[in-house]
Parts: C-alpha cells; structure tokens; sequence
C-alpha cells in the first residue's frame, strides 16, 4: 500500500511538473504575440503549485509574471504596477545578482521606474495627485538614487490637499539628506517639438543621433528652504503649530539669509495670535532686505490680510519708493483706500431719514468719496506709467463708477474697449 501512495504522488509530481511547463510555455507564447490577459490566465492557473517548484521553474515563472504585469501596467491597469515589481525582486531573490535573469529584469525594473513616472505626469494632468504621488514613491523605492522621485511625490501630495502624506514624503527627503540642487539635463525632441529631460549621457547620445536639439545645461537651487518650509506650513495646517515653528527654526538656522522664512513664521506667529512676535519678525525682514522692493509688497501683501492696513499701506508705499513703476504695489495701494471706503457703506445704509442721520449719512459719504478718490490719484499715476495695464484700467473704472463721475467712468470703458 506504501509503495503505491509513493507511485500515486510520484505520478501526481510529475502531472504536475508537466502542467507548468504547459502553461508557462503558454505564458511565454502569448507575451510574444502581445496577449498579456492571455499570459496573466495561464500564470494564474498555476499559481498554487510554484511554491512546490525547483527554482529554476519558480524562477522562469515569477520573471513572465513581472513581464506580464508590466506590460498590463503599461497599456493603463495601474494596479498592475506593484504586481509587476514584487515578481521582478522575487526574481531576483531566487535567481540572484548573476542568475539567468538578472540582467533582464533589472533592466524591466528600470523600465517600469519610467513608466510609473510617465503615468504619474499623466496623473497629475488630470489631477489625480494621490494617484501620483503613490506612484512617485513606487518610482523611488525602485531608484533610491532618484531622490528627486521623492521630491516629486510630495509636491503632487501637497498639490491634492495630501498633507499628511506630504509630510511623510518630506519627513523621508530630510532623513536622507536631500539638497535638490544640481543641473537638469534637457534637450528638444525634433519630431514632437517638445523639450524632454533625461540623464546626460542619454542626452548627448540623442543629439549625437540628430534625433534631439537644442541641448540645455539647467541648474536647480537647494531645496532644502523650500522643504522645511512646507513641512511648517503642512504642521500649520493640521494644527501643530509647536512642531511648526521647530521646523522654521531649523530652516532658518541652515538658510539664515532667507527672508521668505522670516515671513512665513511671521504670519504664523500671527495666526496663533501672537502680533508682538509678528510685528519683530516683520522689522527684522525688512531690516534683512530693506531695497527689496518685492520684499516690501510682500510684507504688505501680509499685513493686508491681517487687516493692519497702516502698516500696508507703509510697505508698499516704501516698495514704491523703491520701484515707482511697481504696479501691484499700486493697485494694492488703491484698494487699502477702496476697501476703507467700502467699510463705510454698511453705516451709511443704517441710517434713518432725521436730521443728525442725514448729517451723519454727509459726513460718511465725504470719507468715503474722499477715500475713493485717493485710490484713484493712486491710480492715475499708475496708468501714466503703465498706459496700457488692464488691471489699472478697470479698477479705476470701477471706482469712477463709485464716484459717480461719468465723464472718466466712460472714457476707462473706451481704453477697456467696452
């Protein structure tokens, strides 16, 4: 009885050796002839018995599963992607570094890396940014080289409102020490007219070939600032606000020269209500650069959010000082003035028809035209510089509107072609 259970399983092992060399030659021939719904069915039909294979035969399997999967990746089933991947590193797992394989699937590894990149662009073009960013982060662990994959992973998570994601993404760049600065290498493809980026030997091969044009050595930045900063704002906004201010700390001790950083842990100071700090941080930015015009429009630009308009108006008229011709230092200028007026109006509306309402309504109406009329001597001076500036033009007319005065009212409307 033994020995015909071990002639029954010698039998069976052998059935089933044959059916994997079936079904494996199957996968074979139907990846060659570009069915890989036809491969993934005879792959999966022997799924159960690989483990139980020599590895050579486990080997052969788990690489047409990473060909498989690939390719199913490749013509849009996305999920595809990890299947694709985890076969290609069992590959190698069984096969080792100078196996039959090898070479090959480290070459599809590093063609899926691409393609995962490729799809990520298309991802993010149509904001599918979680879609993205997952897909960066695959592209990484496959080229940890690749930081900049990394880099990008958080910036689409950021982008779709991911910020716990992002933070991880970023956490994970500054524990391997990313700087972000070095060059881009890009040149033009002929046939599409469209500027690619590439590694440089790859780059100077295309030129070589006449296939590509126009080569161009772009140098990038330290990101480091940027970085932190975004990990401050991202604590911000999930409300860690102690973990915040660590962070721009630490920007700040590594880019102690940047004055955008000064500025962002000012308005968060403002947020958590501490004006005192605001106000020291924001005299130490203009301290930091005090003939940086974009510098003051900037400070304005803030202080016109938290509603301290004086100090607004401060900022931008030095930003004037500094460039005359700086026309959102005007516009925003104007509308410190239009805004005040404005703020008028809810009061004039409350009045009743008594005389003290009637004289009260006078009085307001004078501060409000007066006010108007501020904003539009702003304006006017503006528009002698910048003749053509559409965006002068309608606000002026908007506030001619106001004003009630017809004559430029109508004679904005014809700059404006209306």
């Amino acid at each position: 009885m033994k020995t015909k259970l071990l002639i029954l399983a010698a039998i069976f092992s052998t059935l089933a050796g044959f059916s994997q060399k079936t079904e494996l030659k199957a996968a074979e021939k139907a990846l060659k002839s570009g069915d890989a719904t036809s491969a993934k069915a005879s792959l999966d039909g022997i799924q159960g018995m690989i483990s139980g294979a020599d590895e050579k035969t486990q080997a052969n399997y788990f690489f047409l599963r990473g060909k498989t999967y690939a390719d199913l990746a490749k013509k849009g089933d996305s999920d595809a992607f990890d299947e694709a991947i985890s076969s290609f590193k069992k590959v190698l797992s069984i096969d080792g570094p100078k196996g039959k394989y090898a070479d090959e699937t480290n070459q599809r590894l590093a063609a899926i890396t691409a393609d995962l990149v490729n799809s990520a662009v298309e991802d993010n073009g149509n904001k599918e940014f979680k879609k993205a960013a997952e897909k960066l982060y695959l592209s990484y662990t496959l080229s940890p080289k690749d930081t900049i994959y990394l880099y990008y992973a958080a910036s689409s998570a950021v982008n779709g409102g991911h910020y716990e994601e992002a933070l991880g993404y970023y956490e994970e760049l500054r524990e391997v020490n990313y700087d972000g600065s070095g060059i881009i290498y890009k040149a033009t493809n002929m046939e599409s007219g469209q500027e690619e980026v590439m590694e440089k030997t790859q780059r100077d091969l295309m030129i070589k070939s006449g296939t590509y044009k126009d080569p161009i050595d772009e140098k990038t930045p330290s990101k480091n600032a940027e970085i932190v900063k975004n990990m401050a704002l991202i604590y911000s906004q999930l409300g860690q606000d102690d973990k915040a201010l660590a962070a721009f700390s630490d920007a700040r001790t590594k880019n102690p020269d940047d004055v955008n950083l000064v500025l962002n842990e000012a308005n968060l100071y403002y947020k958590m209500g501490d004006k005192d700090k605001f106000k020291e941080l924001m005299a130490e930015a203009a301290e930091m650069a005090p003939d940086n015009a974009d510098l003051q429009y900037n400070i304005g630009v803030i202080n016109m959010e938290q509603g301290n308009v004086e100090e607004a108006r401060k900022a931008y008229s030095r930003a004037l000082e500094i460039d005359p011709g700086y026309v959102n230092a005007q516009l925003n200028l104007s509308t410190t003035y239009v805004d005040q007026g404005n703020g008028l109006i809810d009061e004039m509306n409350s009045l009743g028809n008594s005389k003290t309402d009637i004289a009260r309504y006078e009085e307001l109406k004078r501060e409000k035209d007066a006010m108007f009329r501020t904003g539009a001597i702003i304006l006017e001076q503006a528009l002698k510089a910048n003749p053509e500036n559409q965006g002068v033009m309608t606000q002026l007319k908007n506030i001619y509107g106001a004003l009630g005065d017809t004559e430029n009212f109508m004679k904005m409307k014809k700059l404006l072609g209306e």
